[in-house]
Formats: structure tokens, C-alpha cells, sequence
């Protein structure tokens, strides 16, 4: 077979066009409306078209036949497919090797090969004075952003003179938390 470049024609097809009573070979694939949709898990059924029915298919096809409002709604968001986090760009031209934390691995299977090396074989993705700062929130290399405001609140609540009855042992705890937060979450890191 044959096949004709941006046409989608697959010359000497030995298929029957799909259309009740004709007689043509089906050169064009087209999706199947009462056929499986296309999703996550593969392709939708096709089925094979002459040109002329084909293109009175294409005039009537309705891409959301069969939808709810919700699913529609959901397929036509600008942003459908790419609810997943990406890495921030390197810094000053130099990009640091993925943490162990950014890969989703829900059965363990790539990350309990290498538990033993893993923090041996992961630079540290903190400097220094972030990784002082984290030890003040008292929190690990593994932290991300939401795990990082949620400790700080915790604390802050926990040391702050309105929570705690106005003792004012913890002044200098509160002011340690407040600075460590205030660095981290300019840091590069979580950018």
C-alpha cells in the first residue's frame, strides 16, 4: 500500500468504503461515531472511506456527539493534558540533574533499586544557607512548595504571641521561622 503524503489517502486499499451501498474502496480513514473513542488508553475504532463520503463525513462530524456538558467542558479547557508540574529552568546556564522525588513511581519500582544511593548519587538541590534554613523549619531535602508553606503556618501558629497566650519565650523562634521562610521561598529551588 501506497501512502500519499498530508492527504491521508492509502492508495489500493483492498477496503470497502464503509457508507451503506457503496461500491468504492475505502482510501480514507475517518473515526468511527457508534466505534470506541479515542482515550488514554489508544485510539478510537476507525472506519475506511471513499474521497466523496469522506468528505461529506467531515461536514458533519461533531467531535463531542455523545459528551455530557462536563466532558466537553473539560476536552475545550486550554490547558486539558498538561496538569502535570515541569522543572523550573536552570540557573545561570546550568541545569541541576532531576531529584529522585520529581519521577512518579506509585509501585516503587525504579526508586527501591537505588534507596541505598540515592542521596549519595543526588547532589543537594540547596545551598548552604537553604539547607540551614530547612533545618530551622525542620524539614528535608525532599520538600517541595506546598510541604514548605504548610510547615511554615504550622509553626508560625505554634510560635506566634496571639496562639501561644502571649508568651514571649518563642519571639526569637518566630523571627528564625519568618527569615528561614522568607529565603526559601525566593530560593531557586522553588522557583
Amino acid at each position: 500500500m501506497e501512502r500519499e503524503k498530508f492527504h491521508g489517502r492509502v492508495r489500493g486499499s483492498k477496503r470497502p468504503c464503509a457508507w451503506p451501498g457503496c461500491p468504492e474502496a475505502g482510501e480514507f480513514r475517518a473515526p468511527n461515531p457508534y466505534g470506541k473513542r479515542a482515550d488514554a488508553n489508544g485510539p478510537g475504532d476507525y472506519q475506511w472511506l471513499c474521497l466523496a463520503h469522506v468528505r461529506e463525513f467531515n461536514a458533519r462530524y461533531d467531535f463531542f456527539m455523545g459528551m455530557s456538558r462536563e466532558e466537553i467542558e473539560a476536552a475545550q479547557m486550554p490547558a486539558a493534558g498538561w496538569d502535570t508540574a515541569t522543572r523550573a529552568f536552570a540557573q545561570a546556564g546550568v541545569d541541576s540533574p532531576p531529584s529522585w522525588a520529581d519521577f512518579k513511581d506509585p509501585l516503587d519500582a525504579i526508586s527501591a533499586r537505588f534507596r541505598g544511593r540515592m542521596k549519595d548519587a543526588t547532589p543537594s538541590r540547596f545551598t548552604a544557607e537553604d539547607r540551614r534554613a530547612l533545618k530551622i523549619l525542620g524539614l528535608g531535602d525532599d520538600v517541595d512548595r506546598r510541604a514548605l508553606r504548610l510547615r511554615y503556618s504550622e509553626l508560625v501558629r505554634q510560635y506566634h504571641p496571639d496562639r501561644n497566650g502571649g508568651d514571649r519565650r518563642f519571639e526569637k523562634k518566630l523571627q528564625d521561622v519568618v527569615e528561614a521562610y522568607q529565603l526559601l521561598k525566593v530560593s531557586a529551588v522553588f522557583a
